[in-house]
């Protein structure tokens, strides 16, 4: 039976961490693309990942590229290509570049993974998320967005390093798109069952919110 073929659009360092976890988890085989103007880049963090599971003690296939057509036939692609925030902007002021770039990646999506289930990281990820959806063609339940997972992922690792327990421990729930509008709801966070508001006050909570 054939691995699943797992396609990673932009090598930069949210891409190569994706690549990294997948491979080592053995999800399928690799193929992580990046811009021709990249030039051996791609290559290179592939066979970096390839060398490593010797010792991590991992099988899988990595390949590094800017020809689409080596991911062609993919069963999930994860976008992360886009232009990442410099200091002072909003996920917002990414808008009109990024949304280029997805509008291109979806394209090449579309033609040659008509089949493949998309995971989209790229910011502003709620507009990015539509723009493939858009573009590919592809039913909603075949494009997704990442941020939810993250976020929740932010707000139960903050406050457990505020009260000193494992991240485990904390159920928690947020709300809304990804950015500086998200809403953590401290009526749905819980530590081991005590709810969040019995263990730090407003005051607190909102500062680490």
């Amino acid at each position: 039976m054939a691995r699943p073929k797992i396609t990673i659009i932009g090598a930069g360092n949210v891409g190569a961490t994706t690549a990294h976890w997948c491979a080592a988890a053995e999800l399928g085989d690799i193929v992580l693309v990046d811009i021709p103007q990249a030039g051996d880049m791609p290559k290179g963090k592939a066979l970096d990942l390839m060398e490593a599971s010797p010792v991590m003690g991992f099988d899988a296939t990595i390949t590094g590229t800017s020809d689409y057509a080596d991911a062609a036939d993919s069963d999930v692609i994860v976008v992360t290509a886009g232009l990442p925030r410099k200091p002072g902007m909003s996920r917002d002021d990414l808008l009109g570049t990024n949304a280029k770039i997805m509008t291109a990646v979806s394209e090449q999506i579309r033609v040659t993974s008509p089949n493949a289930i998309v995971i989209v990281v790229s910011n502003p990820l709620d507009a990015m998320v539509q723009r493939c959806q858009q573009v590919t063609g592809f039913p909603p339940n075949r494009v997704l967005g990442q941020a939810g997972v993250l976020d929740t992922a932010r707000y139960r690792t903050f406050l457990a390093m505020e009260l000193g327990v494992s991240v485990e421990d904390i159920s928690a729930l947020l709300m809304g798109g990804h950015g500086d509008t998200m809403v953590p709801l401290p009526s749905c966070t819980s530590v081991g069952g005590i709810p969040i508001t019995q263990l730090i006050d407003s005051r607190r909570l909102d500062e680490i919110v």
